[in-house]
């Protein structure tokens, strides 16, 4: 039977594994505050199910740093400056001709929110289903929106390394984590995604029309009764149509959504960070802050700004003394750095009415709508303070007009929005390599441990 690390993920992702003290026959003691899966996936109790649940939004921004860091720097929307370390400018830029390999960094740092993270989520996930089929203690309406949840969760984490490995695969099969199943295509990946999402979607529906059975973080604010969140899981697959370059299913999915043309632009779901013992937000910098580890402004943005845009001003605080990095392959400056959050406990969206409604131009644009494309378009750019669009009405520069609005509106949002734009839409060139002289890069490869794991279990 084929193995995986998936089998080493599955009870990492938890925290619940009971450790043997010495090879004597003592007996074990279990910890209260670790309980083993078992414990969790027969006959939970509600407190239990709640702890899972719990974690799986802990786990569901595993993501957060890296993908911001790393993937926003791939798509030239930010540089990830660290002085004590060059590696994050120079192989991250691909200067000096370095390429991701299966090495790549030591994927802990490039790959373990792009990667590891989403399939610790996802098989926390399956503990979460797995404990509400197998209880007692919640009703069937309960059961439904635990699942429905869980599925939703799932949905969005595997478009995560489907995202950063691309065309090189992922695993879907990974419900057994001692057997999982083969690499499959970016387009399966995505498939499976719908799939999930569509699940998610039946579930809420069977779940009522009250408030959530159990307690979500204030990430869920306002999205806490079952209509809501299944207005969250539609506004996901809206995404992930996009990506699968369906069009149609993009409006379907809007108009069950959140989505508000008249709405504030900001509503959506977060990750919330309170501080200890919980995390601080990974992004905030202290403003002008004398550092040399910070995410600054990608020069090109500021270039390409529109004048007048309010998304500037709100979104990039202008230091009053650059931060320079300097590496074997050049000097970096930052003039700007990220002024979205007031302090370090402020809560990360990870899907917005902005996109929502970006999604919904870029889908009548696809159609040839392009009156509901422009119509939409108009709304990002007057809460923009730039005017009305009165550009052309062409297919080609609609969708150019909207791949500018979202490099400022969705600017270094934690998914690269601009580095999969650039890609989905073939455009990898518009991307500039001038200010750092390095490259840019389509895909990453499957990390080394990985491989060599497959390569040990096959044995």
């Amino acid at each position: 039977m084929k193995k995986s690390l998936y089998h080493i993920l599955y009870f990492i992702s938890l925290g619940l594994i009971g450790f043997a003290c010495n090879p004597l026959q003592l007996d074990e003691i279990e910890d209260p505050n670790n309980p083993s899966v078992q414990s969790v996936t027969n006959n939970a109790s509600r407190s239990q199910i709640q702890f899972v649940l719990t974690g799986l939004e802990s786990r569901h921004r595993g993501y957060v740093t890296n993908v911001s860091q790393a993937w926003n720097t791939f798509g030239r929307e930010i540089w990830y400056l660290n002085a004590s370390d060059p590696r994050f400018q120079t192989d991250w830029l691909g200067q000096g001709g370095r390429v991701p390999d299966r090495s790549y960094f030591g994927f802990g740092i490039t790959g373990g929110g792009s990667y590891f993270a989403p399939f610790q989520a996802i098989l926390q996930a399956q503990v979460l289903i797995d404990a509400a089929r197998n209880t007692n203690s919640i009703n069937e309406a309960e059961r439904n929106a635990i699942e429905g949840f869980a599925r939703m969760i799932q949905g969005y984490q595997f478009m995560i390394p489907a995202n950063f490995v691309y065309e090189n695969g992922i695993r879907i099969d990974v419900e057994n984590a001692l057997d999982p199943g083969p690499y499959v295509s970016y387009e399966e990946a995505l498939d499976h995604v719908r799939s999930l999402l569509l699940q998610a979607d039946q579930l809420f529906a069977s779940a009522g029309t009250g408030e959530f059975p159990f307690t979500l973080t204030p990430g869920f604010n306002n999205f806490n009764s079952i209509p809501a969140l299944r207005q969250v899981n539609n506004a996901i697959l809206a995404r992930a149509n996009a990506y699968r370059e369906d069009w149609q299913g993009i409006l379907s999915a809007l108009e069950s959504s959140f989505m508000d043309l008249n709405g504030n632009l900001q509503s959506g779901p977060a990750h919330p960070y309170s501080g200890p013992p919980d995390l601080f937000n990974p992004l905030f910098y202290v403003p002008d802050a004398d550092i040399n580890t910070i995410i600054v402004v990608h020069p090109s943005v500021l270039d390409d700004a529109t004048p007048g845009d309010n998304r500037v001003t709100e979104k990039f605080f202008e230091r009053s003394q650059p931060v320079l990095v300097t590496t074997d392959a050049g000097t970096l400056q930052g003039t700007h750095q990220d002024g979205r959050w007031p302090n370090n406990t402020s809560p990360i969206p990870f899907i917005r009415n902005e996109e929502l409604i970006l999604l919904k131009a870029e889908a009548h644009a696809q159609l040839g709508q392009t009156s509901e494309a422009v119509e939409a378009i108009n709304i990002i750019r007057e809460a923009a303070g730039i005017g009305a669009y009165s550009g052309g009405t062409s297919q080609q520069a609609l969708i150019d007009e909207i791949l500018y609005q979202r490099r400022y509106s969705l600017w270094a949002e934690p998914w690269g929005h601009r580095w999969i734009d650039a890609r989905r839409y073939d455009r990898m060139d518009d991307i500039p390599t001038s200010y750092d002289q390095g490259s840019i890069f389509r895909q990453f490869p499957h990390p080394q441990s990985e491989i060599s794991w497959d390569q040990y279990v096959g044995d």
